[in-house]
């Protein structure tokens, strides 16, 4: 599978689970889902066609664990599947280069002044992971670019 195909998956809907749940409640309703669709559980009068179905949806709750089990990978697909959502959803105001931002070292992010008023905060851990940015008092959106 490419890695665009599995950023494009809500893994969070395969594991029957939401984003804020925790990593055990989602550990929990993998492990329910492995025991119904395990091709080794599965009765032996079932159609070959239902067969096929349930290995391909057993594959897909194995594939959602190990992104969704695994806290950098969720982390990344959680940020990935914002910045989706930011830039299908917001009006992009401008283009700015990460370096044209603020820093500020008390707070350990990168600040852009919106023509609200408002400022896009840019955490500096997520700096080199995010694209788009949502202003904090509107709903205008900056695209990060970022040098190469």
């Amino acid at each position: 599978m490419a890695f665009e195909d599995l950023l494009h998956k809500d893994w969070y809907n395969i594991l029957d689970s939401k984003s804020t749940d925790s990593l055990t409640e989602i550990k929990q309703k993998y492990q329910k889902l492995v025991l119904l669709y395990h091709p080794d559980k599965q009765n032996t009068d079932v159609p070959a066609g239902e067969v096929e179905k349930r290995v391909q949806r057993f594959m897909e709750i194995d594939q959602a664990w190990k992104i969704l089990g695994n806290e950098e990978r969720r982390r990344e697909y959680d940020l990935q599947q914002r910045e989706s959502m930011l830039a299908n959803t917001c009006p992009v105001e401008a283009q700015v280069h990460l370096e044209d931002m603020s820093w500020n070292n008390d707070d350990q992010c990168y600040t852009f002044l919106c023509r609200c008023g408002g400022h896009y905060i840019l955490s500096g851990n997520e700096a080199e992971d995010i694209s788009f940015i949502s202003c904090n008092t509107c709903s205008l959106t900056i695209e990060i670019l970022h040098y190469c």
